[in-house]
């Protein structure tokens, strides 16, 4: 079955840096589109950074600039490097992908990333 695990959340201050990794199982990854959302307290889940199977990218407004979204097919990974962190950045991010037949959602456990001083 589909399996996408997150890593790599954790405490920053502002302005610090986190790299978040997806890890992906059966899938034919390379053919996916992979995306990257976050959904803070009291908030829905929005979507921060897509990348294709092409390579092309595209990010929400409010990351554009300080995160970038990469794919390494030959390990089955997703990243999202986060830069210039804001206490607005905090929330649970979650990868996500989507069957490209059935259109059928998939999406790992989230994981926690928090910036405060």
């Amino acid at each position: 079955q589909v399996q996408l695990v997150e890593s790599g959340g954790g405490l920053v201050q502002p302005g610090g840096s986190l790299r978040l990794s997806c890890a992906a199982s059966g899938i034919t990854f390379s053919r996916y589109a992979m995306d990257w959302y976050r959904q803070a307290p009291g908030k829905q889940r929005e979507l921060v950074a897509i990348i294709r199977s092409s390579g092309s990218t595209d990010y929400a407004d409010s990351v554009k600039g300080r995160f970038t979204i990469s794919r390494d097919n030959a390990k089955n990974s997703v990243y999202l490097q986060m830069n210039s962190l804001k206490p607005d950045d905090t929330a649970i991010y979650y990868c996500h992908t989507q069957n490209i037949i059935s259109y059928r959602d998939y999406w790992g456990q989230g994981t926690q990333v928090t910036v405060s001083s």
